[in-house]
């Protein structure tokens, strides 16, 4: 994100490797020039004028490096150069903004039509929308141009493909990771494709950005919905195409548009292009469901660290399935030699727990070191005379406070090791347990972590590796050790039970009446509703991690802290409980 220099750079050398591969039309995903999203950043003039100038400059450099030739469509943030205040109206009057790039100038520029305002997007907050269709006449093909939220949307520049004769449609795209997305998105673009009776290229944002994750999955389908080809997940590369598409119309059907998009027509050549030799077609298969996740987890981790200047992280560990998980997944992304684990032993803390912290280090090979709280402990608890809740409380915050010592000195960034599950129902200890830069765990459900310890054990034996998560740290119950024989169940019902209920509650927004007739006891939707509903001061001060469901805690779902509502079960029903 900003990185305009960087970014830049990025684009001139993937374009080389396409041209050098034959490649004519070489496409980039939405705002790949300015980073995405920008949010607030849009607003600035001066990041606008930045954008403007980075673009121009690009065009430039692109020549002067003997890549003229091809025709480069790169997003880009834009503004209204004129613009008057206007209440109501971005400052600036931003653009998400695509530009087509040949012979050293810019020669087409449109902005996106369709502005998302749901789920993680505020784009009615940020940009003016566009509405023109650009259409370039390149090696005598007409080709259309259109952005993401364009291509979701019925209507707008999409619809008006098809009017205006266009035999190629690209879709520049920041899209962001969620289960089971890949499906829906291949069925869409199939959809339009024959709505536009064009082929259709997909090009998708690779990258984590703050809680977002972006999997590539670029993809490319005839006008029929047939798959051509289709780019890996979680992976920068190339996708390379070679297509062969219908000659232009001398008269295009309809050249004005629809009502709402006007068609901006830009002739580039009229020539067809020389033959070059046939790209090979590649089609990556899809990962499966755990593969999936975890990879958007490592992606993200990574990139937090690497973008925001971070060379190492450091951690607590537990002994614990959550650790142990996120040990693994930090090794994966920046290398065990960046990782360093700390077991911090209470007086409360068993010798399996620190037995499987001490195996976990050595099946990972992160650094390791033992640093016992007891002494720390004791003296808060002479000085201060806390007891129960108090002195359980007392023994996180000292074991964050621990962690934030050794960032500050060594300059490691500080992971939160809890789950979704904890988090949603207030299972965490404020300035404890929930202290760090990064929560690589803090969308994925307690019944997630466990499948995806079991996968990534499995895949590691697949390859013929050690795997890194202790089996103990699987298949003990959780406790968070803060009391003598301790146990999560007897705070919170069954995690499968409970991350059931998440998924109707929080996910789906169901009511206290809706889950009842689900088949949830009265008693428990009552008691973890509240749960839930008062630990927002909570999820409002965790860390950032990245987002993996379709609602996450954060720009996804955001409720008042101070909130009196509180939902009821219908009266009448029975009030027995089953945990």
């Amino acid at each position: 994100m900003g990185a305009l220099a960087a970014n830049a750079d990025l684009i001139v050398a993937r374009t080389a490797e396409a041209v050098a591969a034959g490649a004519h039309l070489v496409a980039f995903p939405e705002m790949a020039l300015t980073g995405y999203p920008v949010e607030d950043l849009a607003l600035r003039r001066s990041f606008q004028t930045a954008s403007r100038q980075a673009l121009e400059a690009l065009a430039a450099r692109l020549a002067a490096e003997g890549l003229g030739g091809a025709a480069v469509v790169v997003g880009y943030l834009d503004a209204t150069e004129h613009d008057r205040p206007q209440l109501g109206r971005p400052s600036g009057a931003p653009k998400n903004a695509l530009a087509v790039v040949h012979g050293g100038a810019v020669v087409a520029r449109s902005a996106k039509h369709h502005l998302p305002n749901y789920g993680v997007f505020d784009e009615f907050r940020y940009f003016v929308p566009g509405n023109t269709l650009p259409v370039v006449r390149f090696g005598g093909v007409d080709v259309a141009f259109a952005i993401c939220e364009d291509l979701w949307q019925d209507g707008g520049p999409v619809a008006a493909c098809k009017r205006a004769g266009a035999g190629l449609l690209v879709v520049i795209n920041g899209s962001p990771y969620e289960l089971d997305k890949d499906d829906t998105r291949l069925a869409l673009c199939a959809q339009r494709a024959a709505e536009a009776g064009a082929t259709l290229a997909y090009v998708n944002l690779v990258g984590g950005q703050d809680e977002l994750v972006f999997d590539g999955d670029s993809l490319i389908v005839a006008p029929d919905g047939r798959l051509l080809c289709r780019a890996p997940q979680f992976v920068e590369t190339v996708l390379l195409a070679d297509l062969e598409l219908p000659a232009a119309s001398a008269e295009p059907a309809d050249p004005a548009g629809t009502a709402d998009v006007s068609v901006a027509r830009t002739v580039i050549s009229t020539e067809p292009l020389a033959a070059t030799a046939a790209a090979p077609t590649v089609t990556e298969p899809r990962l499966s469901t755990e593969a999936e996740v975890y990879s958007a987890l490592v992606l993200g981790l990574g990139d937090y660290v690497r973008k925001n200047g971070f060379r190492s992280v450091i951690l607590g560990l537990s002994g614990g399935i959550d650790s142990a998980l996120v040990t693994a997944i930090s090794c994966d992304a920046i290398g065990a030699d960046n990782v360093y684990g700390v077991s911090m032993p209470s007086v409360y803390s068993s010798e399996h727990s620190r037995s499987d912290a001490d195996d976990l280090a050595a099946r990972t090979g992160c650094h390791f070191r033992v640093v016992s709280i007891a002494p720390m402990v004791e003296a808060y608890l002479e000085a201060l005379k806390l007891t129960g809740l108090a002195e359980e409380n007392l023994q996180a915050r000292v074991r964050g406070t621990t962690l934030m010592g050794l960032s500050n000195a060594e300059g490691h960034l500080v992971l939160a090791t809890g789950n979704k599950s904890e988090l949603a129902a207030g299972y965490s200890t404020i300035y404890g347990d929930a202290v760090g830069g990064f929560a690589p765990l803090k969308d994925v459900p307690k019944t997630v972590v466990w499948r995806l310890s079991q996968w990534r054990n499995a895949e590691a034996e697949r390859r013929g590796e050690t795997p890194p998560i202790p089996p103990n740290s699987i298949s003990k119950p959780p406790s968070a050790e803060l009391r003598p024989g301790q146990l999560d169940t007897d705070s919170l019902p069954d995690y499968a039970v409970l991350d059931d209920l998440l998924d109707h509650y929080v996910e789906r927004d169901a009511s206290a009446a809706d889950l009842v007739a689900a088949g949830f006891e009265v008693a428990l939707v009552e008691r973890i509703l509240r749960l839930i509903d008062v630990a927002e001061y909570k999820r409002r001060q965790y860390p950032p991690g990245p987002k993996i469901s379709l609602r996450a805690f954060g720009r996804d779902r955001r409720l008042p802290i101070t909130n009196a509502w509180r939902e009821k079960a219908p009266l009448g029903t029975s009030s027995s409980t089953t945990e």
